[in-house]
């Protein structure tokens, strides 16, 4: 910000003075300097580094993603990420950080990050162009396909056979969108019924009251290996759509989205995010020791052999 005085005002306000025009052009210096200093005190890095904390987003059943443990603990791949994201963040600002977990929502996920609750949003977040006006993205770590999970013995193969049907899936998602796209195109008529949140939406169809849940693949994997009965269900039918799924930061600060970028690619290219799909899409995770059992699949592969924040819109185009 740059205040402009007339030369005439100046001059006549220095006559009436007993201050020397100098100072006062100090003093108008001195204002636009301290609108700048403002303007980079609201950043997050300012805000980390100020208060020495960082507030992370998690999800309570983001399947391998993003989940809870109880007694506020929470894991899962993005976690896990974020936590390597937020050591490099401390050597960077060569001070410890303490992390404050923000447990969120479909719904208020992004309105937390707006509004500056939430510094790093570590879920299942599906990164698209509608959503990059409000927030921003680092560069893609999970490819994720939208498909449909029923119960085992439903006889449903298909979106198809949905017709007259009660179809779950979780409010403030993009598979929302997705059902009633593809319920339009496709003249496939059925009741949607909205959970609260992805545990919520899975229960719906454990419990019998929907017949089908519709939601990113390893949601539906996530929350069917962690039920109490992981046989009783299966994921059936086509892709939906293919969604580029990231961590959210917030928008109009590329500096610190600079360095968790750097964070994330430094371990793309060192083979450590490849160790921990293993880990947590492979192998028995906490807290039931429990396989999910999802393939790397090649989009994930390309997304960290070649990393970029492409929204969902340009897998689209292939």
């Amino acid at each position: 910000m740059f205040i402009r005085m007339p030369t005439k005002k100046l001059a006549n306000l220095t006559k009436r003075s007993h201050f020397p025009t100098r100072f006062i052009l100090s003093l108008i210096g001195a204002i636009g300097l301290s609108v700048t200093g403002n303007s980079f005190a609201n950043s997050t890095i300012d805000k980390i580094t100020s208060s020495k904390s960082i507030t992370m987003g998690v999800r309570d059943s983001s399947g391998a993603l993003s989940y809870t443990l109880g007694d506020g603990k929470y894991t899962g791949f993005h976690v896990e990420i974020c936590k390597k994201v937020i050591a490099d963040l401390e050597k960077q600002f060569k001070t410890p950080l303490q992390v404050k977990y923000q447990l969120v929502t479909s719904q208020n996920r992004i309105p937390l990050v707006q509004n500056g609750t939430v510094d790093i949003e570590c879920g299942s977040t599906t990164n698209n162009a509608a959503r990059q006006k409000d927030v921003a993205f680092a560069v893609t770590t999970y490819v994720e396909d939208v498909r449909i999970a029923v119960k085992a013995n439903s006889g449903i193969t298909s979106i198809a056979q949905l017709v007259n049907k009660k179809v779950a899936t979780t409010t403030g998602t993009t598979s929302v969108q997705l059902l009633r796209k593809h319920e339009k195109a496709n003249g496939v008529n059925f009741e949607e019924v909205f959970g609260k949140d992805h545990a919520d939406s899975f229960l719906l169809l454990e419990s019998g009251r929907t017949d089908a849940f519709v939601m990113d693949g390893s949601i539906l994997a996530g929350n069917i290996a962690m039920s109490k009965n992981p046989k009783d269900f299966k994921i059936v039918g086509e892709v939906l759509n293919t969604e580029p799924i990231a961590i959210m930061l917030p928008k109009e600060d590329p500096e610190f989205k600079k360095l968790v970028d750097a964070s994330i690619i430094k371990i793309m290219k060192d083979g450590t995010i490849a160790k921990m799909y293993q880990q947590w899409f492979l192998d028995p995770i906490p807290p039931k020791n429990i396989r999910v059992g999802l393939e790397l699949s090649q989009n994930t592969k390309d997304a960290w052999a070649n990393p970029n924040d492409k929204p969902a819109e340009e897998y689209s185009k292939k």
